[in-house]
């Protein structure tokens, strides 16, 4: 492995790369609007407070339901065909929430349909990554990825009200639709077609739960999702405290949006630190101490220091969050190409599951105790549970992982990432 980080102009050389990511931003500012648009929609021609949650909250649930069941469908055909049948669907189901008299409760599952169609789409895209950008391009390209996200986590949700202002509720769905053709598009025109990553009598045969089977029986696989979830969930149960987090110290809406942003903001900027001017063999055993440190630094907000330095924490919480860039390089490689979008969906699908409990767990708790208290107590818990999983983690070079599975199928002609494998030491 090179020392030199692979510099942006290196990875957005890569014609199919620039034309995925361009795509990846596209339907990253399709769902916000999609998220936006509905829940005003539902919320405007209602009153109600629940639905518009419900409605929103359906990405959560889609995941919980799609990510299993779906993600297969990015083994099964090719990766390509899955992002464009995605992004077309999407297109296709989005006009009809702006259909005059379409009732509330309708519109509810029609965005949870719409919000389906996004673990197959992730996934298919999570598992092609590694077969388009090769050496320290395809850990630099998940920066890029994560930055990209963190920015229009920052900015989407202004943005979608400032389009549904100008444009109406039915306008911005009618541009919400645009922005998936858009994205279908594109991936049609600068990605070339690739054959099917596995056989109809390989692993497709055992559904969903292969996925489970192949991330679980491997221990390099075993830890990179354990450590995942577990640093994960305890440091984003602070997200779900953002609005009483504001009240403790006196803010309303700014301080609200003030506080939700500054974590995102320093997971860009951790993410171009990490991926830039870290050299490549460094990243790997960074993750552990980043993963303990994100969720340690949490601890001090139970000290009730000043807002501003609240904020500045978050900030540093998530810039240190970066550390889940380079395990993600890790996973993609470990995971043989005729499994990844499985891996993908089952690593994801947890993630998000586990995520969304513990931001109802710690809401629960601030019920009881002071919200900075929650924080920094979730914070202490997930530094010692990251510190708890250390012993799993991979500390020197192994054999690549599910030699036992691969030989249940043979990868299709030209198929180059069954040899791809993540080496730590």
């Amino acid at each position: 492995m090179t020392e030199r980080a692979a510099t942006y102009a290196e990875v957005f050389a890569v014609r199919e790369y620039r034309h995925l990511f361009t795509a990846y931003l596209l339907s990253l500012v399709g769902d916000q609007l999609t998220a936006v648009t509905v829940a005003y929609l539902v919320y405007t021609g209602t009153g109600s407070a629940v639905l518009a949650a419900a409605g929103y909250a359906s990405s959560y649930l889609a995941w919980l339901t799609g990510g299993p069941l779906l993600s297969g469908l990015a083994d099964r055909f090719p990766r390509r065909r899955v992002l464009i049948g995605c992004d077309l669907a999407r297109a296709l189901l989005i006009p009809l929430a702006a259909l005059p008299g379409v009732p509330a409760a309708a519109l509810v599952a029609l965005l949870f349909v719409v919000n389906l169609l996004r673990p197959p789409f992730v996934a298919a895209r999570a598992a092609l990554l590694p077969e388009v950008l090769d050496g320290d391009r395809y850990p630099v390209a998940n920066g890029v990825d994560n930055s990209a996200a963190q920015i229009v986590q920052v900015v989407g949700f202004a943005a979608g009200g400032g389009l549904v202002a100008v444009l109406s509720l039915r306008g911005a769905l009618l541009v919400d639709a645009a922005t998936f053709l858009l994205s279908a598009a594109l991936i049609w025109i600068g990605v070339r077609p690739r054959g099917v990553p596995t056989r109809p009598e390989g692993p497709t045969r055992g559904g969903p739960w292969v996925g489970l089977r192949v991330v679980f029986t491997d221990r390099r696989l075993r830890a990179y999702v354990l450590v995942l979830w577990v640093a994960s969930a305890f440091t984003y149960a602070a997200e779900g405290l953002m609005a009483p987090l504001a009240r403790q110290y006196g803010g309303g809406p700014g301080t609200v949006g003030l506080l939700l942003a500054a974590a995102p903001l320093g997971t860009a900027a951790g993410a171009v630190a990490l991926t830039r001017f870290c050299p490549p063999g460094t990243r790997p055993r960074l993750i552990l101490p980043l993963a303990v440190l994100s969720a340690a630094t949490l601890t001090l907000v139970a000290l009730i220091p000043p807002l501003w330095m609240v904020l500045s924490l978050l900030v540093l919480v998530g810039a240190g969050s970066a550390w889940a860039i380079p395990l993600n390089a890790l996973f993609g490689r470990a995971v043989p190409a005729e499994y990844r979008g499985r891996a993908f969906g089952i690593a994801i699908t947890g993630l998000s599951g586990l995520q969304g409990a513990a931001m109802v767990v710690a809401g629960l708790a601030a019920d009881h105790w002071t919200p900075t208290s929650v924080v920094g107590a979730s914070g202490l818990l997930g530094a010692v549970a990251v510190l708890a999983l250390a012993p799993l983690w991979p500390r020197r070079r192994s054999a690549p992982p599910l030699e036992h599975l691969r030989m249940t199928s043979t990868a299709p002609e030209g198929s180059t990432a069954p040899a791809q494998a993540a080496n730590l030491r």
